[in-house]
């Protein structure tokens, strides 16, 4: 009998860990490139994946609690670095994979028009009711990136008391395609990614801190494809999808942590 237990167990052990979720954390920014990078065939190892999108700030608080996260893709080095104060990144597996721009956008069938320089009129852009729709800018990494932007630009006064803060950049995109705001700050690849608004210009990158986008194994994950899964997100074939969502790929040995 125990031998019959002992085979019959190892014949499904393999098929159990087949079923496993492979549980990836990942800024809401990178749905549009993830999301297709994991429908194609070949791009990375075939696995059970489950990715959760939503700001960086939430997703690291969530792994913090204890949420059973493999995988950790940031927006910004702050939030992965708050986990590798904690010891909660898995030693050897952290590394920079993406860069990204800010932008300002406007709802498709608006007539604004502005260039963005230092003390720009960006009040005058939202009229007299309307406000600037950015990510909460006490956590999340495109509001964060969005108002140290407006600081340096000398624009930040005028405006602080007339923003529209949503929970992730996902959201902020949506209150401006909806016409909820005259206005937004979103990372260049969502405004590529939506059809309903359009870039008024670009913030120069001398105006806020490098966007970056780092990616870790966390130190609990067990899922025994989750250091290959990761590894693909530098293939040649997620590169391309990458690069065509808008984002700069880091070459693995520039790689900033």
């Amino acid at each position: 009998m125990r031998r019959l237990l002992l085979a019959v167990l190892i014949v499904f052990m393999p098929v159990a860990a087949q079923a496993q979720n492979l549980l990836v954390f990942a800024a809401a920014s990178l749905k549009t490139a993830l999301d297709e990078i994991t429908a194609a065939q070949g791009v990375i190892p075939p696995a059970n994946v489950k990715i959760s999108y939503a700001a960086s700030s939430a997703l690291a608080r969530q792994i913090e609690s204890g949420a059973p996260a493999d995988l950790f893709l940031s927006a910004d080095l702050d939030w992965m670095d708050y986990l590798d104060q904690k010891k909660l990144l898995r030693p050897g597996t952290r590394g920079t994979l993406l860069g990204n721009r800010i932008v300002l956008i406007a709802p498709s069938d608006s007539k604004a028009s502005v260039k963005i320089a230092p003390g720009f009129d960006l009040a005058g852009l939202l009229g007299r009711d309307g406000r600037l729709a950015m990510a909460d800018v006490n956590a999340v990494p495109a509001g964060k990136y969005g108002k140290a932007a407006l600081e340096a630009l000398r624009v930040w006064p005028s405006v602080s008391g007339r923003t529209a803060q949503a929970e992730n950049v996902r959201a902020t995109l949506l209150l401006v395609a909806r016409g909820e705001a005259p206005a937004g700050i979103v990372y260049a690849t969502d405004a590529a990614a939506e059809k309903t608004v359009r870039v008024l210009d670009a913030f120069p990158a001398s105006t806020h801190p490098p966007i970056l986008y780092p990616a870790a194994q966390l130190v609990e994950s067990r899922h025994p494809q989750a250091a290959a899964w990761l590894g693909a997100l530098r293939s040649h074939a997620a590169k391309a999808v990458f690069e065509k969502n808008g984002f700069t790929v880091i070459p693995a040995q520039a790689a900033v942590n």
